[in-house]
This record gives C-alpha cells, structure tokens and sequence, in this order.
C-alpha cells in the first residue's frame, strides 16, 4: 500500500498547486487525500482583516453586511472544491481521492493521521491575522499531529 500526503485546503487546488505538491516526492509512488472544510462560521474580524488585507472590498462588504453561505451552500462549494482539486491531480497523473470535512478540520486531520499519512500539506489562501498570531490550520496541527506539516498559499510557491 502506497503512502499518503494528506492535503487540507480551503479553495479548488490548480494545475500550479498541484506541481508544487507533487514536487515534493517526484518520483515516488504516493496516494493523495484532499480534505476541504465546509467553511459554515465565519470569524467576522478575522474575515474582515484578511479581505482588506488583499485588498478585496467586495468581500469585505459582504462579510460586514452578513452575506455568509448557509451550510448547505457551503457543503456544496467545498464539494466542488474536492472535486475539482481530485481533477487537477488526475490531469498530473496521481492518485487522489477526497472528502468534506467539518468547518475545524483538526479532528478530521487527527482521524486521517492514523493511515499510513507520510506528511500534510496546508494550502490556503493568505490570512493575515491567523498567519501572523499562528493560529491557522497548519500551525494548529504542527502542534497536535506527530507528522511533517508544510504550508503553502495558493496559487503560488510561497510558504505559509
């Protein structure tokens, strides 16, 4: 049984997303699982901070004014996003499946651990509150999972 690189994301990972991962161990025969939150509670502040931060008005008009998806919404985006994210490592030739996962991805990250999980790799988007006070997901399970933790913003090559 091939081991696993257990993938947390909260946006549809592309073709560039995927290089990066794989790149990690090219020439190794590795299964990906992609877990994406059903993002249904927003941090108002945090959400705020992050959108102005990025300079995303729109969104941040929208968090201030209570726009947030409601659950069913949120659990069909981020089914979207696990699918989509399971084409991308298709298209570059790997192995992966994936699920939806409760908003606090922790537990289901401890779960997943217990296969045979050789690393996890966070990708998200830039969050400057949560980045700055260490209080994101790959922190939080740098600190409670016994296995290698890399973070990566999407879209780029930069590390969190």
């Amino acid at each position: 049984m091939s081991e696993i690189i257990l993938v947390l994301t909260e946006v549809s990972l592309g073709a560039a997303d995927v290089e990066h991962i794989t790149a990690l161990h090219p020439d190794e025969d590795l299964r990906y699982h992609v877990l994406v939150p059903a993002d249904t509670e927003h941090n108002l502040l945090v959400s705020l901070v992050d959108h102005l931060s990025l300079g995303e008005l729109r969104a941040a008009l929208d968090d201030v004014l209570g726009r947030e998806p409601q659950p069913v919404e949120a659990h069909a985006t981020a089914g979207e996003r696990v699918t989509a994210s399971i084409a991308a490592f298709a298209a570059a030739g790997r192995a992966a499946d994936g699920a939806v996962v409760a908003d606090d991805p922790l537990p289901a990250l401890r779960a997943a651990v217990r296969a045979p999980v050789r690393e996890v790799v966070v990708v998200t988007l830039p969050h400057a509150l949560e980045d700055t006070f260490h209080t994101d997901w790959a922190s939080r399970a740098r600190e409670e999972l016994r296995v290698p933790v890399l973070h990566l913003y999407a879209g780029t090559s930069r590390l969190g």
